[in-house]
């Protein structure tokens, strides 16, 4: 049957991959030779709920790529895909739908019913996001995916697996190792989902905002001097004051405030170092009072220099907190509401205010039990309570006031005393802050003291930085090394439990008194304690500590499964750099603590995949492209080679869809080329041919070579993960050496005596255009490989080529080079001199050396079709009118008198070069005013450069033209 027209993406896609599916042609060790190294790659884990992203496309491309190449190469290959329960994501998911369906609530329903419903959502969205990458060509096992959740107790039929019990074993060792604990540390806490979050689940968005200043007063009416001085030393004011000033974007955390701290350098606040201070809210009878500390954290240059330190409720405070010994006393509950239990304000200010005069301790479960929320804020919102704090400060007169013409306040907070001047006004500086939202409820989070499991990573990280130290992991690019060494050189404690019913809970049970009992099951649990009733902990494991056991849970850990002697360690890791430390960090150290070995001998790092002018994509932006619509429009293939094309190490992943339609062109001029060549019967009776054609004409001897150098320069690319390197290449030759030379050079060949010989060397390397394109475009390949021959077997599982660089012809190379620049140098003088294109013109060789003469010889019939020369004459000087070319080993004189109006074409260029000048002095201006270079948005400096550039190479070329007109008269 003839090949269409063109190649109908839509049908043929589905249908490839359908026939891939059912042939199981992905399946692990598909292809692979007797006695082959393994290649395993693991796909990252999608969340089950979730559906493709350019992210995902790009990332699971490059794992394709490699897939596809070491399959073809006859290695034992797994591609191991998967999906992960994602905790948070999919509890949201299924708590939307219930809602939106009126079902009732997760609280209404109970655990263990809300559980099953969250299995129901999993079952019925878990296509989509498969589907989605089957779409893009993924060349995964599907047959071995994986579940994170798969063996949990309440896992419906069609659930099984042993992932679960593999998490539950390894709580359990590490528990009983010591490297698993139960403690009480500040948190990330998103009070929609009132549970604990990661910070990859934390977005730091700047937001408008407020810094309030308040006045502390010292305790007793305590004074001092205030002495504040400029660079030089001067003296600048110099007054006596009863209080200490603080500055805070948050005031309502003003009520939990355990001390305030100033730099042990700062000479302002020496002699009140060690005095106490009172908290300006809350009833006056029972105002608290907390130390003045020094510690390193506050900068002295920064406002007051004096910072409050609240250390249940702020990162940094935390830490100065158990510094110094300072009490954290939490203030929320777990929806962001202030504390109304425990005893009244006036009994727990008490007990806190014996606390500060160093006449009680504290113990950490005591200083949080304390409830310091004064009566009548009790209960309420974290802002409200905000609102509320700052007016009665302000009311009080302890609020810092200032002049209304401060520039800082601006016109709202202008004010008029009852002589119409500029009254003072509470301090209050109108200024942008980075505030922390949950990625998925869009909840301001509150860093929160809570009990939480973790891991002591401190215990266990150090093989996984030795592994990459020694060269046993490499991470690519280089750089990644300095994150991954900067974040595990500074590890904090992990914590592991989330406040969420959906997810591996954890294996720990409490009796009455408080004390757990960790055991793989309840009932070895209870074995533990016996006769004693026992109640489990209620929360799940982070989604992190799952996916951290993915490469030795996935091939069937803890039981010896061939497919875990055959393929771990696993060969690479392709991934997004913003979860090198939340995955494949943990993924390091957590199979290095239970197996004794990495996970992975590479890792890969990519950056996030960016719009055409390298903006982050966001729907506030508008910019999102949605990968299924490229598909649609383009293709997956397009999309494919334009993310090979685009992944340089460590660059700027921009995707432009101008580029995309500019692969699908190029798929197009492939599907071109096998049409004309089945036109010109060249896959009449053909089958895959492994051994290299005989060639005698030139032009195919060096087609030959041409393919066995790209062959090497794509093994070599991808050896070294330069899938960008790998595409060029494959684009040079395959547009450039193929369609435009080749495929124009076998024209007069198909008509002489070497029409046999081209037809088979034709075959032979539109056959190794498509498998080396295979990886990076393997529907349009598959489609090209089953309608162009006869094929043992789909080019899936066709077997990759050897590159014999023996076989390439230097001297077919030297002299193809020289006609192809010969035919190029025609063509470039012809279109500069405005010759018409269909016009057959003589040219005239002045010099012609005796290997350029043979080389015109064995080509001329090639040079004069694709040059459109009519003759070729020798002369001993170049003729009056004349376009000189120079060659090695030969000078030619292409005549235009006669052809051309040289008078109009000097006037014609003259003119367009002028335009030209002024465009590119106006550029020029533009780029190199520094206010514009610094004020202009980025992108716009980049489209001023890139025209620039653009328009330098036309005046470029059309100097040069005017420059062969001078020559000619």
């Amino acid at each position: 049957m003839p090949m269409e027209k063109t190649f109908n993406a839509a049908e043929a896609e589905a249908r490839i991959s359908a026939k891939w599916i059912e042939e199981k042609a992905f399946r692990a060790g598909a292809n692979a030779k007797p006695g082959a190294e393994s290649f395993c790659v693991m796909i990252p884990p999608p969340n089950v709920t979730g559906s493709l992203h350019m992210g995902h496309a790009f990332n699971n491309t490059l794992q394709d790529i490699l897939t596809r190449w070491h399959r073809m190469r006859g290695h034992d290959t797994l591609w191991q895909p998967g999906t992960d329960h994602a905790g948070i994501a999919t509890q949201m998911v299924t708590e939307r739908e219930m809602a939106a369906k009126g079902e009732p609530t997760r609280r209404d329903m109970g655990r263990d019913a809300f559980t099953a419903r969250v299995w129901q959502q999993k079952q019925k969205s878990r296509g989509t996001i498969i589907g989605q990458l089957q779409r893009l060509g993924c060349s995964c096992d599907w047959d071995r995916e994986a579940f994170t959740m798969s063996g949990a107790p309440n896992a419906p039929a069609g659930e099984e697996g042993n992932f679960h019990d593999a998490v539950i074993r390894v709580f359990v060792d590490l528990y009983n190792k010591g490297f698993i604990y139960r403690g009480k540390r500040l948190v990330n806490w998103d009070p929609h989902f009132e549970t604990a979050i990661s910070d990859l689940e934390v977005e730091n968005i700047e937001v408008d905002g407020h810094m309030w200043h308040f006045k502390y007063p010292l305790a007793g009416g305590a004074t001092y001097r205030y002495v504040e001085k400029d660079a030089d030393g001067n003296v600048v004011l110099d007054e006596e004051r009863d209080y200490i000033s603080i500055a805070t974007t948050r005031p309502e955390t003003m009520l939990g405030d355990g001390a305030v701290a100033v730099h042990p350098s700062d000479e302002r606040y020496a002699a009140i170092v060690g005095k106490l201070c009172e908290i300006p809210v809350g009833p006056k009878e029972h105002r608290r009072l907390i130390p003045i500390i020094a510690d390193e954290y506050p900068d002295p240059t920064f406002g007051s220099g004096a910072v409050k330190i609240t250390g249940a409720h702020d990162f940094n405070d935390y830490g100065v907190a158990k510094r110094g010994g300072i009490p954290c006393y939490r203030l929320m509950d777990t929806r962001a509401r202030l504390r109304d239990d425990g005893v009244a304000y006036a009994e727990a200010a008490s007990i806190a205010q014996a606390v500060a005069r160093g006449e009680q301790v504290l113990s950490e479960t005591e200083a949080d039990a304390l409830n310091l929320v004064p009566d009548h804020l009790r209960g309420l919102d974290r802002f409200e309570a905000r609102k509320r704090v700052v007016e009665e400060i302000t009311a009080e007169g302890l609020a810092v006031m200032t002049r209304a013409d401060d520039a800082r306040l601006g016109k709202a907070a202008l004010k008029k005393d009852a002589e119409g001047a500029d009254a003072p006004v509470p301090l209050v500086e109108a200024k942008k802050i980075m505030q922390p939202f949950g990625d998925r409820s869009k909840t301001v989070i509150e860093p929160m003291l809570t009990d939480q499991w973790f891991v002591d990573t401190v215990r266990i990280v150090q093989p996984a930085l030795d592994a990459v130290r020694n060269g046993t992991v490499k991470i690519i690019p280089e750089s990644g090394e300095r994150t991954y060494y900067h974040w595990l050189d500074n590890i904090e404690p992990w914590c592991i439990s989330r406040q969420l019913w959906w997810g591996h809970q954890i294996p720990v049970w409490y009796d009455a008194e408080g004390n757990h009992f960790c055991a793989p099951t309840e009932a070895e649990a209870q074995a533990m304690a016996p006769g004693k009733a026992l109640t489990r902990d209620p929360d799940v494991l982070d989604t992190w500590f799952s996916s951290g056991l993915w490469p030795i849970g996935t091939l069937g850990w803890p039981e010896e499964t061939d497919a875990l002697k055959r393929y771990f360690p696993t060969s690479v890791l392709i991934t997004g750099q913003d979860i090198l430390f939340f995955w494949v960090a943990r993924m390091m150290m957590m199979q290095l603590a239970v197996v004794n070995e990495v996970p992975f001998k590479t890792v890969y790092l990519h950056g996030l995949v960016r719009d055409a002018k390298g903006k982050k994509m966001s729907k506030s932006l508008g910019n999102v492209i949605d990968p299924l619509e490229i598909i649609d429009e383009y293709g997956a293939d397009a999309l494919r080679f334009t993310n090979a094309a685009m992944a340089s190490l460590g660059g700027v992943l921009k995707l432009d869809t101008q580029r995309i339609a500019g692969y699908r062109n190029f798929g197009t001029k492939l599907w071109n080329a096998c049409r004309f060549a089945e036109m010109n019967g060249v896959w009449e009776g053909h089958a895959t041919q492994t051994a290299t054609p005989k060639a005698t004409a030139t032009a195919n001897s060096w087609i030959i070579g041409e393919t066995i150098r790209t062959l090497a320069e794509v093994d070599d690319a991808l050896t070294d993960y330069r899938f960008d390197q790998a595409a060029d290449a494959l684009y040079r030759f395959v547009w450039g050496k193929v369609c435009d030379w080749y495929v124009e050079f076998a024209k007069p060949l198909f008509d002489g005596d070497a029409a046999a010989e081209t037809r088979a060397t034709m075959a032979w390397v539109l056959d190794h255009c498509m498998i080396l394109l295979h990886p990076m475009m393997p529907f349009l390949t598959e489609e090209l490989w089953a309608t162009t021959g006869s094929r043992a077997k789909m080019l899936v599982h066709t077997d990759w080529p050897t590159a014999d660089l023996s076989l390439a012809d230097p001297a077919a190379d030297r002299e193809m080079g020289w006609v192809t620049t010969l035919i190029d140098e025609i063509r470039s003088a012809r279109a500069q001199m405005h010759v018409p294109v269909g016009l057959k013109v003589d040219l005239v060789a002045t010099t012609l050396s005796d290997e350029a003469r043979q080389a015109w010889a064995r080509n001329e019939m090639l040079i004069k079709r694709l040059a459109r020369v009519e003759t070729l004459t020798e002369a001993a000087t170049t003729p009056k009118g004349s376009v000189s070319l120079a060659l090695e080993g030969a000078a030619f004189a292409l005549p235009l008198e006669g052809i051309i109006d040289i008078a109009e074409e000097k006037a014609r260029l003259s003119k367009t070069l002028d335009k030209l000048s002024k465009e590119i002095g106006g550029l020029k201006g533009r780029l190199n005013n520094p206010a514009f270079v610094a004020s202009a948005p980025e992108e716009v400096v980049d489209e001023a450069r890139a025209n620039l550039a653009a328009r330098e190479d036309e005046a470029a070329k059309l100097d040069a033209a005017l420059k062969r007109l001078a020559e000619i008269g």
